[in-house]
């Protein structure tokens, strides 16, 4: 797990915490000397500066670490008959932990990939401690009966009440649990990096 501080978000000028408070919101500039108001503070347009830029913000969005984030893109880009910005973006937003953030279960991916990794949480019936499991279609995701009890999970009701989630999960609030319902499409995830440039980045 990669844990990202909001030096990080401040830095590539995007928020890749998911902290509601990150410090990026207050002070969209790089932190230090070369921050607001340095002539170092702006951004280099060189296509390679573009591209490792996209391919950082994406890699820490998700909370992978380079190795894991390439084998992704290595795993899209020889995926056959399927656009390779839409095979990366199924394989991160499948990935188990992302769902449950995605379903509303935890207010961050960070804190989403702890649930998973304590044991909270059910895949058709079964505790799953992977938070890279790739979830299909037609999957189950719940909390588990002996978690449902736990402080992490007191104020869950109240903040699902106001959360819509994403046309691809079919989340039943009441029961605390959501069913893949399809792949996700490009347009249904909305997080503000380009794929396509991340593919041209692995591509050199």
């Amino acid at each position: 797990m990669v844990r990202v501080s909001c030096k990080v978000c401040r830095r590539l000028g995007f928020s890749v915490c998911g902290r509601e408070k990150c410090a990026f919101r207050k002070k969209p500039y790089a932190p230090g000397v070369h921050g607001k108001g340095s002539k170092r503070s702006r951004p280099s347009t060189s296509e390679f500066a573009v591209q490792l830029k996209e391919k950082q913000k994406m890699k820490f969005l998700y909370g992978l670490r380079e190795r894991q984030f390439k084998n992704i893109v290595k795993t899209a880009t020889a995926a056959k008959g399927v656009e390779n910005t839409r095979r990366i973006m199924q394989l991160l937003e499948g990935r188990l932990d992302n769902v449950v953030y995605r379903m509303g279960f935890a207010p961050t991916r960070a804190s989403a990939r702890q649930l998973v990794g304590h044991g909270h949480i059910v895949v058709n019936g079964r505790k799953v401690t992977i938070p890279s499991f790739g979830v299909r279609v037609g999957d189950r995701i719940a909390i588990r009966p002996q978690s449902a009890g736990r402080a992490v999970f007191g104020s869950l009701d109240a903040r699902l009440k106001a959360y819509e989630a994403p046309s691809w999960i079919a989340l039943d609030k009441e029961k605390r649990e959501g069913v893949i319902a399809s792949k996700p499409a490009v347009t249904d995830v909305e997080v503000g990096v380009n794929a396509g440039v991340v593919v041209e980045f692995y591509s050199r």
